[in-house]
């Protein structure tokens, strides 16, 4: 369907709203806190565009992260605006001369998601969480709804079990973190694009490793999240389900971080079967330990910042 032609059965929704949607969208993780988005407001319609100069080029050159970071926000606004009682609809990469231009929300005249709506109220409270996690395992209910949360996103989000496949993998994301630290221009750009503590870096993300991996060390699953394969347009969606797990795995309190590193989606070994998908991003879902205190928000670029003309 065009824009057009969705517009003209869109329901109202001011640009006050929109901005107040935007503003909970810029809570989506990122990597390294990167933020590499830019809004226009329209009528009943927010764009949502790649901010290239936010692109950490020596660890990013393909701007796979960029997609995947702007898929989250994408999932992030929609949500918001379910919660303002906004349905939605999203074309993705509507202007094939325009890369940046990564996705168009706009704005229809139905009931909104009740599944989206039902996590806007949790997008506040969301954190990426580094610290071990304790032993008590997550049931598989829970497992369970979030694979429909990245499957209601066109993703799959599949499991990554063993001892085995979790030690190779801790020492893959390990040896991925500390290598890119010698790429040319790392230092710059690091120093520029996150100053403050990043999201999503994986030798921080994962727990040290202990001698033998098992439940009664750390109760946490590591998670992968999959698409049917590897354009632009699957990694804005897997970026959009990696927004939908961690926002339902809040809901349901529990803790959670998000993998990422040029390795991470290309595991060492046991790789899933080629019916899976091609892999994208990594997850870590768990429970904290007792007495865990609560972590405060990472900051983010002023609304101001990242509008662009209407």
């Amino acid at each position: 369907m065009s824009t057009a032609a969705v517009r003209a059965s869109a329901g109202p929704a001011s640009s006050e709203v929109a901005r107040r949607a935007i503003e909970q969208a810029l809570r989506a993780p990122s990597t390294r806190n990167s933020q590499p988005w830019k809004w226009r407001v329209g009528d009943r319609t927010v764009e949502l565009h790649a901010d290239d100069t936010r692109q950490v080029a020596a660890l990013d050159p393909d701007r796979r992260d960029l997609v995947l970071s702007c898929g989250a926000a994408l999932h992030h606004l929609r949500v918001a605006l379910a919660g303002s009682d906004c349905a939605t609809r999203t074309l993705r990469l509507p202007d094939p001369g325009n890369p940046a231009h990564l996705a168009t929300v706009l704005v229809v005249g139905h009931a909104p998601d009740p599944d989206e709506a039902s996590l806007a109220a949790v997008i506040e409270h969301r954190r990426t969480d580094r610290r071990r996690f304790g032993p008590r395992p997550v049931r598989s209910a829970h497992l369970d709804t979030l694979r429909a949360h990245a499957a209601a996103c066109g993703a799959a989000l599949l499991p990554v079990t063993g001892e085995t496949v979790r030690a190779r993998l801790h020492a893959a994301l390990t040896e991925a973190a500390s290598r890119p630290r010698h790429a040319i221009g790392f230092s710059d750009e690091l120093v520029v694009w996150a100053p403050d503590p990043p999201e999503g870096d994986a030798a921080a993300d994962l727990p040290p490793a202990p001698r033998r991996i098992s439940r009664t060390a750390d109760g946490s699953y590591l998670l992968m999240i999959t698409t049917a394969a590897d354009g632009i347009i699957d990694r804005l969606r897997a970026g959009e389900a990696a927004s939908a797990v961690l926002l339902a795995a809040t809901r349901l309190g529990l803790a959670s971080t998000l993998l990422r590193q040029p390795e991470a989606h290309h595991p060492p070994g046991d790789h899933p079967p080629r019916t899976c998908g091609q892999p994208q991003l990594m997850l870590r879902v768990g429970w904290l330990p007792d007495g865990a205190a609560a972590l405060p928000a990472t900051p983010r670029r002023p609304l101001s910042s990242v509008l662009l003309p209407a």
